[in-house]
């Protein structure tokens, strides 16, 4: 049995955005399990942020080869079939998992941007799989402009101090004032359940507010997924994440251990 319709596969690609229900609620209690250790020990690339209040967000990246959990399940759960399937792909291959973990009440905000240029790929075949392991209330989720990802821009990615990342000089150009001009936009958020997952390609412009919830952590795990078109990709600086010892050329194919193929699954 397919796990989405046509009619989603043809949503994604439009929209850049879709929203799938309960797929991965069968995963949530061991997701939050690795999630507990991944705050218990962060990655070597984790940033760790406090508001005024204290109150942690957490990002982290990379860790599904040291934190069982997250392993299990971008090997074994539907999830890299779901990205084939929606990036009209024969095949899926891991870039990477990314955690987010804001405390009740933490009032960080994740600024508007878009993720292919901190990233060292390229190519249209891509999708992340964002999966809460808490309710999320519209208000507290993390929201997508639809259709952003085929303007066919580049926006210069930047640190949440608002540096950029590969320097002022980057010949990228600014995002448009997405917060300030909310009516000009088709923006789509989601009133969310645990296993819910949110699809979005990785040029779909997407932030979050801070956690308006007083009463729980908001803790999410995404999984981005490449396809047949990638290809490995150099920027004007150290990417986010890095891949530190990553041997690939510009223009290879993502074959590198780093980017494990898990679809189709080996027998």
């Amino acid at each position: 049995m397919a796990l989405v319709s046509r009619d989603d596969i043809e949503t994604f690609q439009r929209d850049g955005v879709l929203l799938v229900r309960g797929l991965f609620s069968g995963w949530v209690e061991s997701l939050r399990a690795g999630v507990d250790r991944n705050l218990a020990e962060p990655g070597a690339d984790g940033k760790l942020y406090h508001d005024a209040a204290g109150r942690l967000f957490m990002s982290d990246y990379c860790n599904w080869a040291r934190i069982g959990q997250y392993e299990e399940f971008l090997r074994h759960s539907p999830c890299a079939e779901l990205a084939a399937a929606l990036m009209g792909s024969q095949t899926a291959r891991l870039f990477h998992e990314h955690v987010l973990v804001k405390e009740a009440g933490a009032e960080i905000a994740t600024p508007w941007h878009h993720d292919q240029p901190y990233y060292c790929v390229d190519g249209r075949q891509n999708c992340s799989v964002w999966v809460p392991l808490d309710p999320v209330a519209r208000d507290t989720s993390v929201e997508f402009v639809a259709g952003s990802h085929r303007w066919e821009r580049f926006f210069r990615p930047e640190r949440f101090n608002k540096q950029a990342l590969y320097g002022d000089d980057d010949a990228y150009e600014p995002l448009p004032d997405i917060e300030g001009n909310r009516a000009d936009y088709d923006i789509r958020g989601f009133d969310l359940e645990p296993g819910d997952a949110i699809c979005f390609h990785f040029l779909t412009v997407h932030g979050a507010p801070g956690n308006a919830s007083l009463a729980r952590s908001r803790r999410a795990v995404s999984a981005r997924w490449i396809g047949d078109d990638a290809r490995f990709a150099s920027r004007l600086g150290r990417t986010s994440p890095p891949f530190r010892d990553v041997t690939l050329q510009p223009g290879d194919i993502m074959d590198a251990p780093e980017f494990p193929l898990l679809w189709p699954r080996a027998a």
